[in-house]
């Protein structure tokens, strides 16, 4: 199965205010996203993890990585530098881009961190799953949410858990609710 989640900011305290996160601290957060991640997820599982994975943590990223299950796939994000420097947390993904296009099923699916207007199959039915705005109602998120195919994979508006493709759609048709 293909599961996909955006911005989960691990380590992150400033995360938990500018999210409203119900955490008590960067700690608690850590601990119910790895419990939630992995009461999810399988080992044989896809995840396609869409940026902003570790930021400002006072652990290293492979201290994450290598407690969480499944194919970790990684799109580079904003916040993923510290991320992308480091040789042994890099060696827990498969695959790293900037920007991918994947099949779900018989679903074309473009995959990058930030929304995009118009991707790849978009006049053909394709989907764009992405993160970066998290949870906020701003100028990009009024525009994505005219995107009927477009899909916000941040944490925060899919319970803190990986998601399916079609968990996604219902989680975004709630959202915008």
């Amino acid at each position: 199965m293909n599961l996909y989640i955006a911005d989960t900011h691990f380590g992150h305290s400033n995360v938990l205010l500018h999210d409203h996160r119900p955490f008590a601290d960067a700690d608690t957060m850590d601990q119910c996203l790895i419990d939630f991640w992995n009461g999810r997820v399988s080992k044989d599982d896809h995840i396609y993890i869409l940026g902003d994975f570790c930021y400002r943590s006072g652990r290293e990223p492979e201290w994450y990585l290598k407690k969480l299950r499944g194919h970790k796939h990684f799109i580079i994000g904003n916040h993923d530098r510290h991320l992308l420097k480091n040789e042994k947390a890099m060696s827990y993904f498969e695959t790293v881009d900037s920007l991918k296009m994947i099949k779900d099923g018989e679903n074309e699916i473009i995959l990058c961190h930030y929304p995009l207007a118009e991707w790849n199959g978009y006049f053909h039915g394709s989907w764009h799953i992405y993160g970066h705005i998290h949870a906020s109602k701003n100028e990009a998120y009024e525009f994505m949410r005219t995107k009927e195919r477009a899909l916000n994979a941040g944490c925060m508006i899919n319970n803190y858990t990986p998601a399916s493709l079609n968990e996604l759609i219902r989680n975004n048709r709630i959202f915008r609710e």
